[in-house]
């Protein structure tokens, strides 16, 4: 365990101005995909997973490539913030290109990998008013990734759209608040057409309540989703991990909590599953257990300046142990 003056000095080793974060650790000790805890574990400790709020990772195809999202302690500003994997190891996290003056959040790789989906509240569709969250997309070409587009309307409407996610098909899935909308928030799908998305949907009520469903991973095959919900009679805290696989008729079953081996009292959300390595990644505001009193201003300061200290850090664990199977009624 590290005494507080030595967790206090390594606080002071995370510089941040605006988004631009520098990093005292070597990555390559810190990041290791093909490990698989078997209970869940922060990811990345000192380079991914620090003091500040980390959230929404999205892992390459290949392995080499890491986008998460990077945010003050209030996420005031939130950044897209890139790894990448070369033959002399992983490197230190920077901003994407297109990222950092507004807020940014939510990536998933889509189109093995050279297409880059995410949340956005950039200005959008020529209308200098709108702050509300799209979904956007940058697609890379000859190792760079492009100015990001915006989907249509279909997705995009008046309101906020939220962490999209896309099947092998090309089908999206995303959160939407919208009025005529089941509940407060929803988990929406849009089919993939010849020119584009087609008109989006709210999935059935074995997914979406008359509460809040958000942040939906979907499976490549689109027989998986995992999802997070507030409100429910089964919720553990602030929000749980939730989980829905379909029958042999095509249709979602009803949802099942993921239990007290990956929810805890606090948010837990931001689903992903790397399917090559075989872990599942998800977001969580827990906290490490409370000292019992504090009695000098040193050990608060070091216990709120390491990471565990309730803004979000990103945690993984071994796939096979979830153990997502049906809910039997």
């Amino acid at each position: 365990m590290h005494s507080p003056n030595y967790l206090f000095i390594l606080m002071l080793s995370v510089m941040v101005a605006g988004c631009k974060l520098e990093v005292a650790h070597d990555p390559k000790a810190a990041i290791e995909l093909t490990s698989t805890p078997l209970s869940p574990e922060i990811f990345g400790e000192g380079i991914i997973s620090t003091s500040l709020y980390e959230r929404d990772i999205a892992i390459h195809p290949s392995g080499n490539e890491l986008i998460y999202t990077l945010a003050d302690y209030k996420q005031n500003r939130r950044c897209l913030v890139v790894l990448q994997k070369t033959e002399q190891g992983w490197s230190e996290p920077r901003i994407l290109p297109f990222s950092g003056q507004y807020q940014d959040i939510e990536p998933f790789f889509a189109h093995e990998g050279e297409r880059l989906f995410f949340a956005s509240n950039r200005p959008i569709f020529q209308d200098s008013s709108r702050n509300d969250y799209n979904i956007w997309y940058s697609d890379r070409k000859a190792g760079s990734w492009g100015e990001p587009q915006a989907l249509s309307e279909a997705v995009n409407q008046k309101g906020d759209e939220f962490f999209p996610s896309v099947s092998e098909s090309g089908n999206l899935y995303f959160t939407a608040a919208r009025q005529a909308g089941p509940g407060r928030e929803d988990i929406y799908y849009a089919k993939a057409g010849k020119d584009g998305f087609e008109q989006a949907v709210p999935l059935d009520s074995n997914i979406n309540t008359a509460l809040f469903e958000f942040n939906a991973y979907i499976s490549p095959k689109e027989d998986l989703i995992v999802f997070s919900s507030f409100g429910r009679a089964d919720d553990m805290g602030g929000g749980d991990l939730y989980y829905s696989i379909k029958d042999s008729m095509g249709n979602w079953m009803p949802s099942s909590n993921m239990g007290a081996g990956i929810n805890s009292e606090k948010l837990d959300y931001s689903p992903f599953i790397d399917w090559e390595r075989g872990n599942f990644y998800f977001t969580s505001e827990r906290v490490e257990q409370l000292p019992a009193s504090w009695k000098e201003v040193a050990e608060l300061r070091a216990y709120a300046n390491q990471y565990g200290n309730g803004f979000g850090n990103i945690f993984r664990v071994s796939l096979e142990k979830l153990e997502l199977t049906p809910r039997q009624e």
